[in-house]
């Protein structure tokens, strides 16, 4: 695990900055296939990298025909590969595809069973599994992995999703409050599930997006979170 010491995954969600909170300027590659203007009326065809979408089916095959065959064969390769992923994966039923989770179903049922902790501040937590390494000291970093959630259970961040755990140092406010104090009692290799009332969570709120659930100012979040690390309390024996 040496190397998950530098992994930072940037999050909006998580850091404060000043009376507020840190915006992510989402940048999303989005590449049509037309590289050439037209002057015609709105295209009614129209491929990203994110799939397929056609508006009109008509109008889609006047337009395809006007911009030329050289792009129409880009468009049709492109179109094949994306075909069961947009809008026909939906009309054929397919299930959307699950997004990672630090707690399973058969985690959810045991979890039932797990008893309640709940600090003088109001956080709740309840040990999902209790690791065997160290505690973070307040002041060191830790890298971490989490799942955040609304109370019904959408998933609005997560550093699984990103492919990167998050590195954060405790007891400095760079996290919400709920997520700051629920960690310090984790111990490495444990995985927790803090119950953060509104009064530890997102003051201003966090606005919806695709995908991801709005998250009311003050209201109560749900966090998984697994300590994966501590930089200069682990030792290098696996």
């Amino acid at each position: 695990m040496k190397g998950m010491a530098s992994a930072t995954a940037s999050s909006a969600f998580l850091l404060p900055l000043g009376s507020g909170f840190a915006k992510i300027n989402a940048s999303y590659r989005h590449r049509t296939f037309f590289s050439q203007t037209v002057q015609r009326p709105r295209l009614q065809c129209c491929a990203s990298d994110y799939g397929v979408k056609i508006t009109d089916p008509e109008k889609c095959k006047e337009d395809l025909i006007f911009i030329g065959r050289r792009t129409l064969i880009g468009l049709a390769s492109v179109a094949s590969g994306f075909s069961l992923t947009s809008t026909d994966a939906r009309g054929a039923g397919l299930p959307p595809e699950e997004k990672p989770k630090l707690c399973n179903d058969e985690c959810e049922k045991e979890l039932e069973n797990v008893p309640m902790v709940t600090t003088e501040s109001g956080l709740q937590y309840k040990d999902i599994k209790v690791g065997q390494g160290p505690s973070p000291p307040i002041g060191f970093q830790v890298v971490a992995n989490y799942v955040a959630m609304v109370p019904s259970g959408q998933i609005f961040d997560s550093s699984l999703e990103k492919g990167l755990p998050y590195t954060f140092r405790v007891g400095s406010g760079q996290v919400i409050k709920g997520l700051d104090e629920g960690i310090l009692g984790m111990k490495v290799g444990g995985q927790r599930r803090l119950y953060i009332p509104g009064s530890l969570a997102f003051p201003k709120g966090l606005n919806s997006a695709p995908g991801r659930p709005r998250v009311g100012a003050n209201s109560p979040v749900v966090f998984d979170v697994s300590l994966e690390y501590i930089p200069g309390l682990e030792t290098d024996e696996e």
